[in-house]
């Protein structure tokens, strides 16, 4: 540790200002938005676990999509579950990236918190993944109980902000 680093702060907000709106999903994470079929693992693009969409990260943090409860918290660090309003979600940060067993990874909540949307779950390294091997930052937005739900479909791809709505549930 330097001697200045006390007077360093974090470029990552605890929280970015979202709009909610009811039966929409928004975007956690910076970056470019793919259709789930484009990402390549079999497991994310087929929907086996659910139908929703991909992430190209342009940023290394994530933030909450929805306000909910924290379901799940991967012990490797790579993904967190949210269930809010009936929606059951997880957000898988890159492929492959259980072997890095959490190494580049600082999750800063626990099973059972209660969220906001727009408020920072995670941070990552995109230095790290890129130095794993088979690892990509491609990450997987997922609507886990896409198949209980009215409609589950993606509303755009392309470059997007954390906060725009990315994809319609009810």
């Amino acid at each position: 540790m330097g001697l200045f680093d006390f007077l360093k702060k974090s470029s990552v907000p605890a929280s970015v200002p979202v709009e909610e709106v009811p039966g929409t999903i928004l975007q956690p994470i910076e970056g470019k938005i793919i259709p789930l079929a484009d990402i390549a693992d079999g497991v994310f693009s087929e929907g086996v676990l659910g139908n929703g969409c991909g992430v190209i990260p342009a940023a290394e943090a994530v933030y909450a999509p929805i306000s909910g409860t924290i379901s799940t918290v991967a012990d490797t660090k790579h993904a967190v579950g949210i269930e809010g309003d009936g929606v059951e979600m997880l957000i898988h940060v890159g492929l492959e990236t259980v072997s890095m067993n959490g190494k580049g990874f600082d999750v800063k909540v626990k099973e059972g918190d209660q969220v906001k949307a727009g408020q920072l779950l995670m941070t990552f390294s995109l230095n790290e993944m890129s130095k794993a091997e088979g690892v990509t930052s491609t990450s997987a937005i997922l609507v886990t109980n896409s198949d209980d739900l009215p409609c589950c479909e993606q509303l755009f791809t392309g470059d997007g902000k954390v906060g725009t709505p990315i994809i319609k549930v009810k």
